[in-house]
């Protein structure tokens, strides 16, 4: 395993095939994603275009590889939620509890400061009862790093079989004011 600190970068389309080797696993071999199929090469593309319209999306490159990504997207496209994103983060399965986790984490979180967000949702799947599929990392991982449960949402998500609860944890950012500034889509600072 290597010692060398990842650097952090600004994902491009052109990295969707990295990306869908990271994440292809996650769909097929567990219920952290809820989704069924892996998606296509130009699918993922497009969800890498589509998030960099206006929020950040970010790759982890350590010996010329990427190892990890982790970006951001809408909590809900009401006007009055603007202020609050829902974050996303998939390492390499050999990259678990390294550190680049928690390094991609902080520099999503300075950028989503940088846009005037205050607010960070996860969404994340959680078992009843830990399983080969899902275990409490997830939780454990956004906890470690300062996010707190807010709600729980049973049985609602459907995999291998089994019924998964998915809970929803937060992390404040910023200070909550009467009048807050404006959020600043992300290519506007990403320089």
């Amino acid at each position: 395993m290597s010692m060398n600190r990842p650097s952090i970068r600004t994902a491009t389309p052109q990295d969707a095939e990295q990306l869908l080797q990271i994440y292809a696993p996650y769909v097929t071999d567990t219920a952290i994603s809820f989704e069924y199929t892996v998606p296509s090469v130009a699918e993922f593309r497009k969800r890498i275009t589509n998030t960099l319209q206006k929020y950040p999306y970010l790759v982890a490159e350590q010996d010329g590889r990427i190892v990890g990504y982790t970006y951001a997207g809408p909590f809900s496209t009401r006007a009055a939620y603007s202020w609050n994103v829902e974050t996303t983060i998939y390492l390499h399965k050999d990259k678990k509890r390294t550190g680049i986790g928690r390094a991609l984490y902080e520099a999503l979180e300075k950028t989503l400061t940088l846009q005037n967000i205050l607010t960070a949702n996860a969404c994340i799947g959680y078992p009843e009862t830990e399983d080969e599929y899902l275990t409490l990392n997830s939780v454990q991982f956004h906890e470690h790093l300062g996010y707190h449960l807010v709600g729980t949402f049973h049985q609602c998500g459907f995999k291998f079989g089994r019924w998964y609860h998915m809970v929803w944890m937060e992390k404040h950012l910023g200070e909550h004011t009467d009048n807050p500034p404006a959020v600043i889509p992300f290519p506007e600072i990403d320089s």
